[in-house]
């Protein structure tokens, strides 16, 4: 039997992503009496712009490489080719003429055949690596570095950086969720008996100290450290991972920074607070290289237990609020809120794979 491969669900998850791209935000769906495919015939756009031509042509490239790689790993053969660029045409076929009833939508049918060359593109260079052995090295590669069952925590691992591009009060800290989920449950719940029962914060809550944040730094970065240490099967490659993380943390919260404010604040997010909690979270794991597979669990949970706590107890600053409007007016809001679910869910979705992980059988020591 073929492994399982972590292509599934980053394929799948990539499709979500297309789906929330092309029909957000949603709303105001209405009939306008024309034919749902009518796009297909209809002339060229007038109007068109490089970034949505990119768009359209590279959104739905890793779409059709992950089907690809993941048909071709799990010993689809011959038909992994056509069934990776088909199903992105029709995945392609459908939002369009969904978009026939949103109001802020247009179909088109160069998007379609821009979509379906994007499709094309990434299954043939799956289809090319793998001719050129690629994947077979890649197999090695993550059998070499990985425990067999790491496939939850591997598509975790490749969502964190993207999740570190939205705005966040401490560095590396995620899941701050309180703030907006009780200003819409209050909004929700007005004029309801139910208010009375909402967990309100109260206007008694602090701002995180010096010593919280460089904690909550240090927890932020411990928590994919561990989750990484986990599925590793030697010292010498978490040691590896730990460098590799860490310079892949600073990328991300600089470009962060430089989307949000501009290239010359690049460095911004750096604070004698962030630098402290970057050196104790590299001597941490330094000292945790060790640790057995179900204690790295055990440790990730902890350590976002605590991290959500104290960020979720501590309002936001008025220099986070006024983070988040630059970021949300800004060019990058095209990434319509994705990267906001990220840095938001990411931390509780981690939580779930940590108990999965935690309560999962201990497997027999592999024979080498």
């Amino acid at each position: 039997m073929k492994p399982y491969s972590s292509a599934w669900p980053l394929a799948l998850l990539f499709g979500a992503l297309v789906v929330y791209a092309s029909l957000y935000p949603f709303s105001g769906w209405r009939v306008q009496g024309v034919l749902p495919m009518a796009f297909l015939q209809a002339p060229l756009p007038q109007y068109w712009t490089g970034f949505d031509v990119i768009a359209n042509l590279l959104g739905y490239a890793p779409l059709g490489f992950l089907l690809a790689l993941a048909m071709l790993r799990s010993g689809w053969g011959h038909w992994s080719w056509p069934m990776a660029v088909g199903l992105p045409v029709l995945l392609s076929l459908a939002v369009e003429t969904l978009q026939n009833y949103l109001p802020m939508r247009v179909p088109s049918n160069v998007d379609l055949a821009l979509n379906t060359a994007g499709a094309v593109l990434g299954a043939s260079t799956a289809w090319v690596l793998e001719r050129l052995g690629g994947l077979r090295r890649w197999t090695q590669f993550r059998a070499d570095w990985f425990e067999p069952s790491a496939r939850g925590g591997l598509v975790l691992l490749a969502l964190w950086p993207m999740a570190l591009l939205y705005p966040v009060s401490v560095p590396f800290g995620l899941g701050q969720v309180w703030d907006r989920l009780e200003t819409g449950l209050t909004t929700l719940l007005e004029d309801t008996p139910f208010l009375d029962w909402l967990p309100l914060r109260g206007a008694a809550s602090v701002p995180l100290g010096p010593l919280a944040e460089v904690l909550c730094v240090v927890l932020g970065l411990l928590a994919p450290l561990l989750m990484g240490y986990a599925d590793m099967r030697s010292i010498p490659r978490r040691a590896g991972f730990m460098v590799m993380l860490l310079l892949c943390a600073t990328a991300s919260a600089s470009i962060s920074s430089a989307l949000t404010y501009g290239p010359e604040h690049v460095w911004s997010w750096i604070s004698p607070q962030a630098i402290l909690g970057m050196g104790l979270a590299l001597l941490a794991g330094l000292a945790l290289l060790a640790l057995p597979r179900r204690l790295c669990n055990v440790g990730m949970l902890l350590s976002l237990a605590v991290s959500l706590s104290l960020l979720n107890r501590a309002p936001a600053s008025p220099y986070f609020a006024q983070s988040l409007e630059v970021w949300e007016q800004g060019r990058f809001i095209r990434f319509h809120g994705l990267s906001q679910w990220l840095g938001w869910l990411w931390p509780f979705a981690a939580l779930i794979h940590g108990v999965m992980a935690v309560a999962r059988p201990a497997a027999p020591p592999r024979r080498h």
